[in-house]
Parts: C-alpha cells; structure tokens; sequence
C-alpha cells in the first residue's frame, strides 16, 4: 500500500486558524499590566504541532514589554488553548511582535513623500 498523505492538507491552517482566535479571546483573561490592546495577526504551527508562532501587534502598549508579558503567560494561555482545542497535542507558544503594520506604515510615509516632492517639482 502507497505512504497516505495527510486526509487533511489544510489541518495545520484550520489548527493555526482556531488557536488565533481562541488566543484573542484568552488574551484578555491575562491580568498582567504590560500587556496592552494586543492584537494577534497570525499563527503558525509546526508540522508536528509541537510549536506554534503567535504573531501580534501592539494599538497600545510596548511591544517589548507585550512580548515580554505574553511569553510569560504562555503556560496559562496554553493550559486554555488545551480545553478549548480537540487535537492531541497543543503547541508551545512563541509569541513574536510582528513588525508589518510599522513597515507599511514606514512605506506609506516614503510614498506620501515621494509624492509631494514630485507634485513640488512640477
């Protein structure tokens, strides 16, 4: 008999899906207070769904100090990841402050400058 893949190719986006947003949920369960309005962007699981990497963005707050505070409450945010997720194994979470808004933010302004300087020169 031929090696089977996975019945189901998209399982570790289903997974990845429904951990980001019972983490959004679970976040605000979290009494720590450099924790700010956090925002969680993305996660990704690991093949074997041994590790997850959350990412999150900052409205308010440092995004050290979140990272920080978020790494810390790992346990507890996982402990309620596992009675709220149905699969075998729930991931160790990663928390990692994901610098695209600032980056497009950063583009927009380049672009915004770019374009007044042009409309200046004509």
């Amino acid at each position: 008999m031929p090696a089977r893949k996975s019945a189901k190719p998209n399982r570790a986006f289903q997974i990845a899906d429904q951990i980001q947003r019972d983490l959004a949920e679970l976040i605000r369960e979290v009494k720590d207070p450099r924790l700010g309005m956090v925002t969680i962007s993305a996660v990704e699981v690991s093949a074997d769904y041994a590790h997850a990497k959350v990412f999150f963005s900052v409205l308010i707050g440092d995004p050290d100090a979140c990272q920080e505070a978020l790494n810390h409450a790992a346990g507890f945010l996982r402990n309620g990841l596992f009675k709220r997720l149905h699969i075998h194994t729930v991931p160790t979470l990663h928390f990692q402050f994901d610098r695209t808004t600032e980056r497009a933010a950063d583009m927009n302004a380049l672009i915004a400058k770019a374009v007044s300087s042009r409309s200046k020169e004509e």
